[in-house]
């Protein structure tokens, strides 16, 4: 379980995530800066020869943070993955797209994956 409080400013969520996984020899790409303090988070995670999935942070019923898989239950492709994302930015540009390069997709944020 990620050691990060999920009510930290935006920045500094991802700012923790980079240091974990540095820790973890996990490949991690800040690919788009968004809002520092309250931007939303994507995650583009890069399963190598599993596919692609795409996770946004979202609240749960009783507030706390969890990942949806936006682009569905099954990995999609890189294309696919890019194509959710662009759309993403057009309707929102204060979000963050980190990219995650891990086959196990080990958490690097706190939440559930729903």
């Amino acid at each position: 379980m990620p050691l990060i409080p999920d009510r930290l400013k935006t920045r500094f969520q991802v700012q923790a995530a980079v240091r974990l996984a540095t820790t973890r020899n996990i490949a991690l790409t800040v690919a788009r800066r968004g809002d520092e303090d309250a931007g939303v988070i994507l995650l583009k995670l890069n399963r190598r020869d599993l596919g692609f999935e795409v996770l946004a942070q979202t609240r749960g019923q009783g507030g706390e943070l969890v990942w949806q898989r936006v682009t569905g239950a099954a990995p999609v492709t890189e294309a696919d993955a890019d194509a959710y994302i662009a759309r993403a930015v057009k309707r929102d540009p204060d979000v963050w797209v980190v990219e995650i390069e891990d086959r196990e997709a080990l958490p690097l944020f706190p939440g559930a994956i729903v």
